[in-house]
């Protein structure tokens, strides 16, 4: 009987020692769980409550130092700007504002120019920085990137500049030829001749102000809200009717080819202008008793079918350098034939507007010489009216953010897709 009891005794001091056990290890691990990690001592122990979530909706980088000059939060674009390095910030002027801002309070503001990261042209990144004072301890520091804000500026600038001079030729000829009309005035010959200086100089005016109308209408109007099926075989017929007069005058013969029934989806306006400055190039840059050949084809793709529109000429070719450029705004790889012609400079600039807007691309082939074949590439019409309605569905569901736009770029055509391969008999002009 003292042996049972002595054995009930023990387990019960067994039972309360494990349970005295357990309730300290209970209390540990609930102690190791509310302490705080090294991570959250870093942020959020420290940042005022609510400030990391509206870090994290700016659109600007954000980074946030201590009084340690020490990264205590840094957005991801902080990063991708290479500002912050190995929980430093890298960035010898704005740490230096951030010092400064943290000893008097003040809010600094200053825009800088910094090496971009991973190149090795010397390209500056452009960017402005704002510190301000966070609470007692830290420090707010945002930057935002100007750079693509700079560019757009400089293409403007230099748009208005090109412009400006642009209208000052034509305009200055029709005043020095008024005068001259003036004192001519008891000579009929002269008079009829400087008048038709006169036209010659206010029809260049006029082409060029609405070569400058339709490229603003290109820029701004969404293709898209007036897309329509468009078959391709009219753009083409509508092109050559358009330069008929001109290849005449040159005996220059225009040929149309390649699939038939082809549509494209999108602007039908757009589109003919687009084209028509096409062939209304290749007339213009060839020489007499030449031919222009058009011709359409389908192409598969991972994205969708394409339309390939290839425009072909036997002129006098584009060199190398010149194919870098021929697409910017009044750039002519032969000024004196386009002021003989006419142009503005601003044709291929429309093409490559149009064909970005609808989804496309336009690309070149040349060899001087031996001339040029510039290709539409757009979109088939069902494939296009497809993406059409799922960015439409996507722009409704983001609530209305705009549509992207995707940047047009020129690439190299070999010559083995030049039009002449599947042109017919030629249409011999009359």
């Amino acid at each position: 009987m003292d042996v049972n009891a002595a054995v009930a005794a023990a387990a019960a001091i067994a039972g309360v020692l494990t349970g005295v056990i357990a309730v300290l290890a209970f209390r540990w691990s609930e102690r190791e769980q509310n302490r705080p990690t090294r991570s959250s001592l870093h942020t959020d122990a420290v940042l005022p409550p609510g400030v990391d979530t509206v870090l994290s909706v700016l659109r600007s980088s954000a980074v946030v130092l201590d009084e340690a000059d020490a990264v205590v939060k840094a957005s991801s674009a902080a990063y991708a700007l290479g500002l912050v390095r190995g929980g430093k910030l890298a960035v010898e002027p704005m740490l230096q504002m951030a010092r400064d801002t943290r000893r008097d309070g003040e809010i600094r503001q200053v825009e800088l120019d910094l090496p971009r990261r991973g190149t090795g042209r010397g390209e500056a990144l452009a960017v402005s920085a704002r510190v301000a004072p966070l609470g007692s301890r830290l420090v707010l520091l945002l930057v935002e990137d100007l750079t693509e804000a700079r560019r757009i500026e400089a293409v403007r600038r230099d748009f208005v500049a090109n412009v400006s001079h642009e209208l000052k030729t034509p305009v200055g000829a029709l005043s020095l030829l008024s005068e001259a009309v003036m004192d001519a005035s008891d000579d009929p010959e002269a008079v009829e001749r400087f008048a038709g200086r006169m036209q010659i100089e206010a029809t260049r005016l006029t082409s060029l102000v609405q070569e400058l109308i339709d490229l603003s209408r290109v820029q701004n109007d969404d293709p898209l809200e007036d897309a329509e099926p468009v078959r391709v075989d009219e753009l083409v017929a509508e092109a050559i009717d358009r330069c008929r007069h001109q290849a005449g005058a040159k005996q220059i013969t225009m040929a149309a080819g390649g699939a038939a029934d082809l549509r494209v989806w999108g602007n039908r306006g757009q589109l003919a202008a687009a084209l028509g400055n096409l062939v209304e190039n290749a007339v213009n840059y060839s020489p007499a008793r030449t031919r222009v050949g058009i011709a359409a084809r389908s192409v598969n793709a991972p994205g969708g079918d394409h339309i390939e529109i290839a425009v072909t000429d036997q002129g006098i070719g584009i060199s190398d350098k010149d194919k870098e450029r021929i697409f910017e705004r009044f750039y002519r790889v032969d000024p004196a034939r386009s002021r003989a012609t006419g142009g503005t400079g601003l044709g291929l600039a429309i093409v490559k507007h149009v064909a970005a807007s609808h989804g496309g691309e336009v690309a070149v082939w040349s060899a001087e010489g031996q001339g040029s074949t510039f290709t539409l590439r757009l979109p088939e019409a069902g494939a296009a009216r497809d993406r059409a309605h799922q960015q439409i569905a996507r722009h409704e569901r983001a609530g209305g953010a705009g549509l992207d736009e995707e940047a047009g770029r020129s690439t190299p055509t070999s010559p083995e897709s030049t039009a002449y391969e599947t042109l017919p008999a030629p249409e011999v002009l009359p």
